[in-house]
């Protein structure tokens, strides 16, 4: 009886504990989207979180944008991109890892070890050297510096991830297309990509996210308004002089993070038995 009480008392303080860091969480979240509805005058006077008058001023003004570009337009430029880049990753990240995984060819371990030792190194190393690299061919102020690197699947996590992935996977099922007259890259079309669904749902969440919310890449290469994307639109709002537009910045924050709750929430399940297939086959 005792023992029994005892682990009531332990899960009931898991439970707890696991409750109020969710709330300590969630609350910066709660406390944004209640922030877009007060008037900008009562954001940071009004210590409450519930506003004491309700408008939506602030997503009118703040989908009318800055000057002559509407905040639409940053939403358009973003989906594009992650869209690009999305597809771009998924493709040639599982091609490369279909490689690594299931083909023999010289030195496959020694340029596996060599990917594996980018994830070690940190990307502002590489900044200046691939800005140098890019204006030189002339695509600074252009999408072309977020989009092409991805068709040369430099992103080795999702590589590390799909390989993992493709090895727990029979080889009896390649050696039965190979019989049936099916070649390489028929297998990889086949069999591969409907087996790693769950790898790829994962791949395509991490990089629309990390897409999605990348800024300082963003800020590097692209100089003209008319193609900047959300988070340098969200950056437009806040002036040096003082005179910043909170409330216009935390109703389209708001509605930035929309897409990627959609997009997790949809994709959720898939993305857990990834993870978790990878980890134990792997």
């Amino acid at each position: 009886m005792k023992r029994q009480t005892g682990r009531l008392f332990y899960a009931g303080l898991s439970n707890m504990v696991i409750i109020v860091l969710g709330i300590g969480m969630l609350y910066p979240v709660v406390w944004l989207i209640m922030a877009s509805f007060k008037e900008g005058n009562t954001i940071f006077s009004d210590p409450s979180l519930i506003p004491q008058s309700v408008t939506l001023q602030n997503y009118v003004r703040g989908w009318q944008g800055i000057g002559i570009v509407g905040f639409g337009t940053f939403f358009r430029n973003s989906f594009f991109i992650c869209v690009l880049c999305v597809v771009f990753n998924a493709a040639f990240c599982s091609l490369t890892a279909y490689a690594f995984g299931r083909l023999k060819f010289a030195g496959r371990n020694l340029w596996f070890a060599l990917m594996m030792l980018t994830l070690m190194l940190p990307g502002h190393v590489t900044t200046i050297p691939r800005y140098i690299i890019f204006r030189t061919f002339g695509w600074i102020d252009t999408y072309l510096p977020l989009v092409i690197p991805k068709l040369f699947a430099t992103d080795a996590f999702f590589i590390f991830l799909l390989v993992q992935f493709v090895r727990s996977l029979p080889k009896d099922l390649d050696e039965s297309a190979l019989i049936d007259g099916c070649g390489k890259f028929g297998i990889y079309i086949r069999i591969i990509i409907p087996l790693t669904v769950p790898a790829l749902i994962t791949t395509v969440l991490f990089t629309f996210l990390w897409t999605w919310d990348d800024f300082f890449n963003q800020l590097l290469y692209l100089n003209s308004p008319p193609i900047y994307t959300v988070p340098m639109g969200l950056r437009l709002f806040i002036d040096s002089s003082g005179m910043s537009s909170w409330g216009s910045m935390f109703a389209m924050a708001v509605l930035s993070i929309v897409p990627c709750f959609v997009l997790f929430f949809s994709l959720q399940k898939y993305f857990v038995q990834g993870i978790a297939t990878t980890g134990i086959k792997g």
